[in-house]
């Protein structure tokens, strides 16, 4: 070893102790940089010092050791390194639920490949052979999903509830139902998939509708699987009496928007003693009840009560923050007619009820202009909001109820971005209600633990969280001496050391 001066370019000089082995030079250690010929010479000084003391130590027996090491990791593979997260995570997520009880190891390696990296059912055995040295084959992967829904969604289901259950102190007193559509890039229809409706945006695509019904906070209960022409109000009441029969539901409140708002649903409900909650379109009463809607005269937070029949009331609400919502709507909605006009693309066609374009109108032959004295008029309905119900709780229950409905279009959300339940490669109808099993698994998954963070009050949202479980690695070694095989889980930033923390806690 020796001391070695480096002149740098803007003229201080640094003061290294430098090794030679192998005829390569290293570092050894740096005393630091300076233009002052004092502290130069006490850079000096200490360097010799630093020498003594590490010419005293085996220093050769150690750089034996370092060769020794570095030889040794050479030979480490990445077929040695396995991404652990998930497992450690979602694995004992799953397990904590039940879902441990189906004794498919299958089912538990596609659940929790989906929540670590969702992705078709080919690249998913691509990711379970390169990250956790699981083999499999496509064949047996499909093997498994023609048996899956038929076989394990009922079991599948009471579990997800029974956990839901638990974490509502056994009272599911209220649920909230919802659908959305799940389109297809193929253009060929089955009795399965159909073109409809699309929630989308893609009317051209064949669908299939997904209902979905969790409890308070978005908690899954249950879901069902529709054809993709079918009418969305046709599917509440085979949904809701489906599966209260199968968990012996003692007739829960059912919430659920105006989409689902009809007068035989709302007569069959009543007829087999539910107390609903349903988004009102109130646009669409007649004229009696609008006048009394208007007369009214809500203000902020304000509501009113309007009987409809003896056993159905129509609650209006007012609130401003919907209003400014509702008034920059219309003004966008406006200024894209604008620009549609002046491109000449608005025709006679164009004139219906469907969105803004109902603000348009005809003069004369061909001219189609817009209707301000229409949009002008509309102003009066900003901020209101109405609910169809026969419950027997107060208004603001009732209000307030109605808007925890949001979960369930957040649980549609994350399994549309985060556990990307589409695209859906699969063709066959059994493939596919099995690959929405899996993913009505992943998402009760991903909601406990999106409920366990916000306990903790972990600093980062469950998607981040998620992320985390990537980059956490073992690494598997043979010991060269013993020939003994050992796990070594590599070191973990603070979040991931806090987000397993918080998993062994509750698990």
């Amino acid at each position: 070893m020796f001391i070695r001066q480096k002149r740098n370019k803007l003229g201080s000089v640094s003061v290294q102790i430098i090794s030679k082995s192998h005829g390569k030079y290293k570092v050894v250690k740096s005393f630091g940089s300076s233009s002052i010929p004092e502290t130069i010479s006490s850079n000096v000084q200490k360097a010799k010092q630093e020498i003594r003391r590490l010419e005293s130590n085996p220093s050769l027996f150690m750089l034996e050791k370092d060769i020794l090491l570095e030889s040794f990791l050479s030979e480490v593979g990445n077929a040695q390194i396995r991404t652990i997260g998930p497992e450690l995570v979602f694995g004992k997520i799953f397990d904590h639920i039940g879902f441990n009880t189906i004794s498919e190891e299958l089912f538990r390696h596609l659940v929790i490949a989906r929540l670590a990296f969702p992705l078709s059912k080919l690249k998913t055995i691509e990711y379970l052979y390169r990250y956790q040295g699981i083999s499999l084959e496509i064949s047996s992967v499909y093997r498994f999903l023609d048996k899956l829904n038929d076989e394990l969604k009922d079991t599948v289901e009471q579990i997800s509830f029974a956990h839901t259950k638990r974490i509502s102190n056994n009272n599911i007193g209220i649920v909230f139902y919802d659908m959305t559509t799940l389109y297809f890039e193929a253009s060929d229809e089955d009795d399965l998939r159909k073109t409809g409706f699309s929630k989308d945006g893609k009317h051209s695509n064949p669908q299939i509708f997904l209902g979905l019904l969790v409890g308070l906070e978005g908690y899954s209960i249950g879901y069902d699987v529709f054809e993709g022409n079918i009418y969305e109000g046709h599917t509440l009441i085979p949904t809701i009496e489906k599966i209260s029969k199968k968990f012996n539901l003692s007739k829960p409140v059912v919430v659920a928007d105006a989409g689902l708002l009809t007068s035989r649903n709302i007569g069959i409900l009543l007829e087999n003693g539910y107390e609903f909650i349903l988004g009102a379109r109130i646009k669409n009463e007649s004229g009696e009840i609008k006048t009394k809607i208007f007369e009214s005269n809500l203000k902020n937070n304000e509501f009113a009560v309007i009987d409809k029949s003896e056993d159905v009331k129509l609650i209006i609400a007012h609130s401003d923050k919907r209003a400014k919502k509702d008034g920059h709507n219309r003004k966008k909605g406006l200024e894209r007619l604008e620009k549609k006009i002046k491109t000449g693309k608005l025709t006679k066609s164009s004139i219906n009820n469907r969105g803004y374009n109902k603000y348009l109108k005809i003069e004369g032959e061909i001219k189609v202009t817009i209707d301000r004295d229409k949009f002008e008029k509309d102003k009066k309905w900003d901020g209101l909001k109405g609910y169809i119900t026969n419950c027997s709780l107060n208004s603001e229950e009732i209000i307030n109820n109605y808007k925890n409905l949001w979960h369930i279009e957040k649980a549609f959300r994350m399994s549309k971005t985060d556990l990307r339940i589409r695209p859906i490669y699969h063709r066959k109808r059994k493939r596919i209600e099995a690959h929405i099993c899996l993913s009505f698994v992943a998402y009760s998954i991903y909601k406990e633990l999106e409920r366990v963070l916000k306990i903790e009050k972990y600093p980062l949202s469950v998607e981040k969280a998620a992320e985390l479980t990537h980059n956490m690695y073992q690494i598997e070694i043979i010991l060269p001496e013993s020939l003994h095989t050992k796990n070594i889980n590599l070191k973990m930033d603070e979040n991931q050391k806090e987000l397993i923390e918080i998993i062994d806690k509750f698990y």
